[in-house]
């Protein structure tokens, strides 16, 4: 998402002198409030179709740089890419994606499961080596998204943007990437009262350049160490660090306009949330996109069996060793509740 600079947070002291949970209760800010309504621009009938010009035109935007660097690979391997340069990449893309996944969208923002201090200051870490932005802002933004979800106010909604080819091709670019450059959001602040409160967070947040630059040395370091070379260094630092942050970026803005476009809809919600497989295994979890939109404050996204939830498995695997404590999931009840019939 964006890397601007962080809300401005209180300077309230966490209890580090007692043992630190945070807590997964949801905050009674306009990040929690649903839109019981019917959406403001978009009718019943067309949310189940989105357009196909809108549909191509977000195809292409997703495969083509994909593709492009799929073809760089294959004309570089040998030359300045190799398996290890491929371990560095695909290791730094897991840990900072999954530092999306699970520390800013199913820890700080929906607050689906508790953690200690020490979990929660990893988990920023991760997140912020992504170059989405500090944790206070990612979550604001996105908790205004399932706020307004496809309607006026959605920061990144690939809907609403007109019915002509060029206005379907403008929204799919909103949506995806033109969003980042839009005037700054007013009142972002009143998304993020429960964090404003919690110190660690606050101070994670305010120093968000810190991990990034973080983010950038791990790969340089493995690169040079592992090869004993400054041109290891180098390549380590390409592939691991700006190529790496591009693949991440992409994914997460995919979730924003392909999940918001291409896929199924099991469950009813006020929106155009899709299903997407293929997104809920390279995303780690995060394409299973209208199971989420159902259930915002669950930890597991892919809520059959069938779908893979990388972010589930690892949320999964942390409460059984206690590391994670109060995982949320909908129960079997709520979940027929919102199936579409």
């Amino acid at each position: 998402m964006t890397s601007h600079g962080a809300a401005a947070c209180t300077t309230q002291k966490c209890r580090f002198y007692r043992p630190y949970l945070m807590d997964n209760a949801m905050p009674t800010t306009p990040d929690v409030q649903r839109i019981s309504s019917s959406p403001d621009r978009s009718t019943l009938s067309e949310m189940d179709r989105p357009p196909l010009t809108l549909k191509l035109a977000n195809l292409a935007a997703v495969v083509i740089p994909f593709a492009g660097l799929v073809v760089a690979i294959v004309l570089l391997w040998h030359i300045a890419f190799d398996w290890l340069y491929l371990a560095i990449l695909v290791g730094m893309y897991l840990v900072t994606a999954g530092g999306i996944a699970v520390g800013y969208h199913r820890l700080f923002t929906h607050r689906s499961f508790k953690t200690s201090k020490p979990v929660v200051a990893i988990l920023a870490v991760m997140g912020s080596m992504a170059v989405e932005g500090p944790v206070l802002r990612w979550v604001a933004t996105h908790r205004r998204h399932h706020q307004y979800s496809d309607q006026d106010s959605d920061p990144h909604s690939p809907h609403g943007h007109g019915t002509g080819l060029w206005s379907m091709i403008r929204g799919m670019w909103h949506s995806h990437v033109g969003w980042l450059f839009k005037p700054e959001i007013e009142g972002l602040e009143q998304y993020i009262g429960d964090l404003r409160k919690d110190s660690l967070v606050c101070w994670m947040s305010q120093h968000f350049t810190l991990w990034v630059i973080l983010g950038l040395v791990i790969p340089t370091v493995l690169g040079g160490v592992l090869t004993l070379s400054w041109t290891g260094a180098l390549l380590g630092f390409i592939w691991g660090g700006p190529v790496r942050v591009c693949l991440v970026h992409h994914m997460t803005w995919s979730i924003n306009s392909v999940c918001h476009i291409w896929g199924t809809k099991p469950y009813n919600t006020h929106d155009h949330s899709r299903n997407n497989a293929i997104m809920g295994v390279v995303a780690l979890g995060e394409g299973w996109h209208n199971n989420h939109h159902a259930f915002p404050t669950s930890a597991r996204h892919g809520l059959r069996w069938w779908q893979l939830d990388v972010s589930y498995m690892i949320i999964w695997t942390m409460s059984k060793i206690g590391l994670i404590q109060a995982v949320r999931i909908p129960t079997k009840d709520r979940v027929i509740a919102k199936r579409m019939t």
